[in-house]
Formats: C-alpha cells, structure tokens, sequence
C-alpha cells in the first residue's frame, strides 16, 4: 500500500481528520487548520491554493487570516465532494484491502453516506429498510449500504465495500443486493461515482401509475435532471433489472423504475442525493399542475430548452438530447394526466352549463321519456 496512504496516519486515530466539508467552514470563519490534523486528499486539495492556511508542521498554528473570497482578487471557490482516488492504485491484499476500508478517507465518505441516508428518511423517500447508496471508491472498489438496515439510523461501521460484480471485501455486515442495479449504471457510466436509490412519494407514483413526467416545463429540472429515463419492470436485485436500469441510466442521471422507485447518479452522493430531491419535487409540481391545466401545461420553448442543456453540459453533466430534432426536443405527446379539473363553459347570462354531447343528449331523452309514460300508466 506504500503511496496510497501514509501508515502513521493509522497509527494515531486519536488526532483529528479534516475533510473538505471540514475546510469549507475553517475558511468561512477564518480560522487556521489545526497543527496535528490529519487531511484527507480532499481536504489537501482544497488548500493546496492556500498556503497560507497549511497546517505549521514544524512550528505554531498560524494566526487566523481573512477567508480568501474576502482578498483583493481571489476567485470564489465551489466546493468539490467527488471522491478521486489515483488509476490502478486499489488494494490488492486482504489486509490492504481492510487497511483502505478503515482509512481516514473512506472513514469521512461513510459519515458523508450515513448523513444521506438520515436524510432520505427525514423527507419520507424511505420506509423501513428501502433505498440504498453507494460510492465509488476506487477502479473495481465500491462503498454500499447493508441489507436490511433503516437508512435513518446506519452507523459508518455497518457500511459494506464491493468490488463492480458485487462481491463483498470487506465490513461484517452483508451489502445489499439492490446494489448490483448501482453497479448495473456505473459499468455502463464512468461518471457515475455515486448512486441514491430511495421510494419519493410523488416520483414514485409516476412510477406505479407507468407514466413518465413531461419535459420542458421547469429550467432547473432541465438542466439538473435532464431527461428523466424510465426502465421497465423487473425483479429488484436481479440481473435482469441491473441489465435494464444500467442500459437506461447510461444516457440517463434520473430513472423511473417501473412499479419501483427511483434511482439517481452523480458525480458524489451529495450530488446524487440532490438530484433525488429534484425528481420528487418535479412530479409533484407536474401532479398539481395537471390538476389545474389538464394536459395543458404551458412548456418552455425549444429554443430556451437548447440552452438549458449547453448549460447543463456546461457544468460537466452528459445530455444527450442536443442529438435531437426540434419537434422531438419536447414531445410530451404520450402524457395522459389522470384528472383534468376544469371550470365548465357559461351561457349568456353567466351561468355554468356542462358542454353537451348528441349521444348523450339522445339516450337522457328517451330514458326520460320512459319514465314519463310509467308515470302516466
């Protein structure tokens, strides 16, 4: 394992590890990293262009200096949570292998799981043991959720490491086996570094009533899911729905799966994560909007949605719909909403009358006429 981690750094778990997230907030208040932290290659990262802030190896902590967004030309920063690990540098042996499983680094990213994973629960996407996460951590090395577990309540110490055909290398606790649809994405993806799959009321009924939600409505839906994809049913955690899911999600950052529930990537969980909030989000604007308007829901020219997606693939996320013709950029011509709520035309004087049909019209008329002549019998 020499040059993937520093073997010290195993030696003192007392002393304190400091991730990005952990930098961003030293940054925002202006205080110094502390003298004996332990970085992880995030962290290391992000003050790299920072000199200033390095922890004083071999002398006192440095005073407290102004945040540099503050400083006469310094360039704001966005903060970067995929986790990058170096090509052909995965552990080969058992004990190299449990030694990465217990690093600093994956340590931080299995706190970062375990905060989604409340998450999920906290906003009703999950019940019982439903949904699972995972992450990317290496060329063939995956950190997954355990089976049978509430993701409300998952401990880093309970989390699983995999290789890509799933079998288990290191954790005591057994992975789930909806990971192998994870998998199914990132064999086909290599962007996708982390996947969420979790049971969002409003988008997963989209997925129980078989309809996919209509596009070119909201310009942040457009440019943070894209083209939402929808793979049909098949058992969960088999090979046949890790085939389907992973050939829809290759185009696809955002899959209804059919009777099912949603999975989403991106290029780290948080990132995935917020894509989840996205969908639901989106199918209930959409629901409440078919409420009102019926399928008459006012969409976003194509011209506007072409630049929604040079703005997406702008921020680094694949779109292939730029391949598309004008009139198939927004054909939402196979959307059926299930109710349609609209207020009935008046006649002259203002009052609502019901819009007539001859037939109809017809067949009151002689059920009318029948009773007439029973009354009169």
């Amino acid at each position: 394992m020499a040059g993937i981690f520093n073997t010290q750094l195993l030696i003192f778990p007392v002393r304190q590890i400091i991730t990005a997230q952990d930098v961003e907030a030293l940054l925002r208040s202006g205080q110094p990293v502390p003298i004996d932290a332990i970085l992880t290659p995030s962290a290391r990262d992000a003050l790299l262009s920072r000199a200033s802030l390095l922890p004083g190896r071999n002398g006192p902590t440095q005073q407290p200096t102004p945040s540099p967004a503050t400083k006469k030309g310094a360039e704001p920063f966005v903060p970067d949570f995929e986790f990058k690990w170096r090509p052909g540098s995965d552990p080969k042996t058992l004990s190299q292998i449990e030694a990465y499983f217990r690093s600093p680094e994956i340590e931080a990213l299995k706190k970062r799981m375990c905060d989604i994973g409340r998450r999920i629960w906290e906003k009703d996407y999950v019940d019982g043991n439903g949904g699972n996460l995972t992450v990317r951590v290496g060329d063939n090395l995956v950190l997954c959720t355990p089976t049978l577990i509430s993701k409300g309540f998952m401990k880093p110490d309970e989390l699983c490491l995999i290789d890509l055909d799933g079998k288990q290398l290191a954790g005591s606790r057994k992975r789930t086996s909806e990971a192998m649809t994870h998998l199914g994405i990132m064999k086909r993806q290599p962007n996708a570094k982390a996947c969420v799959h979790a049971h969002p009321p409003h988008a997963t009924a989209f997925a129980v009533a078989g309809v996919k939600p209509p596009a070119c409505l909201i310009p942040e839906a457009e440019v943070f899911l894209g083209d939402i994809g929808y793979a049909k049913y098949q058992t969960p955690g088999s090979p046949a729905n890790a085939d389907e899911v992973g050939e829809v999600g290759r185009d696809h950052q955002c899959v209804i799966m059919e009777n099912h529930g949603i999975i989403v990537w991106g290029k780290d969980v948080e990132d995935a994560y917020w894509k989840m909030e996205n969908v639901d989000s989106y199918c209930k604007t959409v629901w409440i909007a078919s409420s009102l308007a019926g399928g008459n829901l006012h969409q976003i020219s194509s011209g506007g949605v072409r630049e929604l997606i040079a703005l997406r693939k702008k921020l680094g996320m694949p779109d292939t719909r730029d391949q598309l013709k004008e009139c198939e950029l927004c054909d939402n011509s196979d959307f059926r909403p299930g109710v349609t709520c609209q207020v009935p035309p008046s006649d002259a004087s203002g009052t609502a009358c019901a819009p007539t049909d001859p037939a109809v019209e017809a067949l009151v008329g002689k059920i009318a006429e029948q009773i007439l002549k029973q009354l009169r019998a």
